[in-house]
């Protein structure tokens, strides 16, 4: 209906520069083999620290991948990569995502911002445009991944992903093992089933703590929560990674901890998420 109450032909409704917008994200989309979108329905459970984790442990096993960091208001992957770049054109006038090895390229909000503390004060309309950029316009080229890290919610930045990409991506959820949390992360599978987005798993952070001085494992939130959700839920359980406070220090200091700190268990935990997620990817490639 007009503004007079008249029908208005489906003709007149159509518009030409969203038909040639969503073309520029489905050609960008076509080099992309596998789209991995990390959800939470709570701030402050870790999701871009498990974002960039699982992003530099699949590109260790020389996969071509992309982190996009879709988090508008509180971009906080550059910081924890230890990457300082700018917003780099090219011939063409696209994006260039900025490089934390030759094949891990990297792209967020912060990189367009003069001072890291200034604050993005957009609508929704405007944050959905700049999301279409980022996947439409930024040079990723050919990649086996793209881990999209989205800010806690089920608000503008995760629908505008989950709309874009359609059924190319798979949400891994991030939750810690507290009840609070947990009622929280429900309401995030029930925003992936609305949207028709697949659940790769669940990941259970912050699953006890890891002593620095001797080495045993103290839980401090209930633990397990995260395994019952998946469960009752009927979707994967990625796995738990206990809390260690060299995974803070190496966010503070721009270091991956999965690769700083190799060896400890909360490393181990992060490869043992990335095994079972190329596992389910390799079983659903056998059985195309």
């Amino acid at each position: 209906m007009n503004m007079r109450g008249e029908a208005v032909s489906i003709m007149e409704m159509h518009n030409p520069e969203q038909d040639r917008e969503q073309q520029a994200v489905e050609k960008r989309l076509s080099k992309i083999r596998r789209i991995l979108l990390v959800l939470s329905g709570k701030g402050g459970v870790g999701k871009s620290t498990v974002a960039a984790n699982i992003a530099v442990e699949l590109a260790r096993g020389s996969r071509e991948v992309g982190l996009l960091d879709v988090d508008i208001h509180g971009p906080s992957i550059p910081g924890m990569m230890g990457l300082k770049g700018e917003l780099l054109l090219s011939n063409d006038g696209t994006m260039l995502p900025v490089e934390f090895t030759p094949n891990l390229k990297v792209m967020s909000i912060g990189f367009l911002l003069k001072d890291r503390n200034d604050a993005v004060i957009w609508r929704g309309p405007v944050k959905h445009g700049v999301i279409r950029q980022f996947i439409a316009d930024v040079e990723w080229g050919e990649l086996d991944y793209l881990v999209v890290d989205s800010p806690p919610g089920t608000g503008d930045e995760p629908l505008s992903v989950a709309q874009m990409i359609g059924k190319q991506a798979h949400a891994v959820i991030v939750t810690t093992p507290q009840r609070v949390s947990i009622d929280d992360v429900r309401k995030c599978i029930d925003f992936c089933r609305k949207v028709e987005l697949s659940v790769a798993g669940i990941v259970e952070n912050m699953s006890g703590f890891i002593c620095p001085h001797c080495g045993g494992s103290v839980d401090i939130f209930e633990t397990g929560g995260g395994k019952r959700l998946a469960e009752e839920s009927g979707v994967p359980f990625l796995g738990s990674i206990p809390l260690d406070p060299l995974v803070v220090r190496s966010c503070d200091n721009g270091e991956p901890f999965i690769v700083r700190h190799a060896d400890s268990a909360a490393a181990r935990a992060f490869r043992g998420v990335v095994e079972r997620i190329l596992s389910k990817d390799n079983e659903k490639e056998k059985n195309k």
